[in-house]
């Protein structure tokens, strides 16, 4: 408060020495003010508006009530509409809210005002497992699963400063993907000038480990009494996530692991900086494939393939799942051999590589071929460069065949053996149809 009102006594005049070295001590408290330089320097110009989300989980109901406020100093936001299906319900609002074809529509008031909706928060997958759940004691779930992805129509560069918040009962606690340090939590924008929260979310009596790994602020949360191996993960992740940070600097500042067991679905999935993984899942199986370093690449990696191309994320995430472990020392070089051996031998039970989603089979082929193209570029290249180079050019890209031709042309000077189309079952046929369609 007082540097605030040292600044406003600052005001123009007669330059007398003593009014000059007011307006020197009034630019240096102003200096000390804790506002990011490079977001000031950035958006020292545009206009901005103020968003802020309140969640208020309802463990009855097994839902969410969900409050978007908006503020803003004239009228710089006009207009959001988001997607509504059957877990959106009781859309109200300030302003004008309407629905037409299976999309809320919502026009704020020139100031700002409050929009509200119901997200009820259980989906089923699976055999009665749930991919997103929320129960008496504890919850775990997508902020997209209860904040629908919205578009925003706005005056021309005018961005939006995005916060967020829990209302929870008694003894429960909140941890996203986030900060936690600022409250209300500070949404960081991305490249979208709307930011919303994203990533896993989880709510209830929570267990809590935390560690800085290779500059990367890990933390590792698990409802309590669901067995969730925190310390196990935080080691693993000491070993191999330094050697993840040596590839890609620029992939992750924050990770947050969220874990818990029955009824949630026994398997993994990543998320922006966040995953989530079932506590009855091995940290290293026996096959020495590593399920939470391959929901680790996806969060960094953030990348998403177009359709048919499924084979790339996948088989980029287990590859380096059982890499990461060798070259972290938590498997020795021979039993990384031995794994990539098993991924060849499985692979042998793939009819196709391009095409749905990868499982199983296709992701061992994927493997198999991503090792053949490692390999392929250090030899034409000098080990100059290895399937490493490829990665931070992928980085948060819609990812195809004809990208990761392209690039690895660049890097070799010519296209490797690897991906050769003759070497890659169903990806023909694939190509055909795309080229067939453009």
């Amino acid at each position: 408060m007082q540097a605030y009102e040292s600044k406003m006594n600052c005001v123009p005049g007669s330059q007398t020495p003593a009014r000059r070295w007011l307006m020197l001590s009034c630019l240096l408290v102003f200096s000390a003010c804790g506002f990011p330089e490079s977001e000031s320097a950035d958006r020292r110009d545009e206009p901005e508006y103020d968003v802020h989300y309140t969640l208020t989980p309802d463990p009855a109901s097994a839902g969410v009530a969900v409050s978007l406020r908006l503020r803003q100093p004239r009228n710089l936001l006009r207009e959001v509409s988001f997607p509504i299906d059957a877990r959106i319900s009781d859309v109200r609002g300030d302003g004008t809210v309407r629905i037409e074809n299976d999309r809320v529509f919502w026009q704020p008031p020139p100031r700002g005002g409050t929009l509200e909706w119901n997200a009820e928060v259980r989906h089923v997958r699976g055999d009665q497992m749930y991919d997103a759940y929320l129960g008496p004691d504890w919850g775990v779930f997508r902020a997209e699963d209860v904040i629908p992805r919205v578009r925003s129509r706005a005056i021309k560069g005018a961005w939006s400063n995005t916060t967020m918040a829990f209302e929870l009962p008694a003894r429960w606690s909140a941890i996203t993907e986030y900060s936690s340090l600022h409250n209300p939590i500070r949404v960081l924008r991305g490249e979208r000038r709307f930011d919303q929260p994203t990533g896993w979310i989880a709510v209830g009596v929570l267990g809590v480990r935390r560690d800085t790994i290779a500059g990367v602020r890990v933390a590792v949360a698990a409802p309590e009494g669901q067995g969730a191996r925190r310390l196990e993960m935080l080691a693993l992740l000491n070993w191999t996530l330094p050697e993840l940070m040596e590839i890609l600097p620029d992939s992750l500042s924050r990770l947050t692991v969220v874990a818990a067991g029955a009824p949630m679905w026994r398997g993994g999935l990543s998320a922006p900086s966040s995953l989530f993984l079932h506590t009855d899942r091995p940290l290293i199986s026996e096959n020495a494939t590593s399920p939470l370093l391959h929901e680790v690449m996806h969060a960094a990696l953030s990348i998403r393939a177009d359709d048919g191309y499924d084979w790339i994320v996948e088989g980029l995430a287990e590859f380096y799942s059982i890499e990461l472990l060798r070259r972290g020392n938590a498997i020795s070089s021979r039993r990384a051999e031995r794994a990539f051996g098993q991924q060849a031998e499985w692979a042998g039970d793939a009819d196709t590589l391009c095409g749905s989603a990868s499982k199983g089979p296709t992701t061992a082929l994927a493997v198999t071929v991503f090792r053949s193209l490692d390999r392929q570029l250090a030899a034409a290249t000098d080990n100059a460069h290895s399937l490493d180079s490829l990665l931070p050019v992928l980085l948060g890209k819609q990812v195809n065949l004809e990208m990761l031709i392209a690039m690895s042309n660049d890097l070799a000077g010519s296209v490797p053996d690897a991906l050769h189309i003759d070497s890659l079952p169903g990806c023909r046929s694939i190509a055909k149809e795309i080229r067939e369609n453009a």
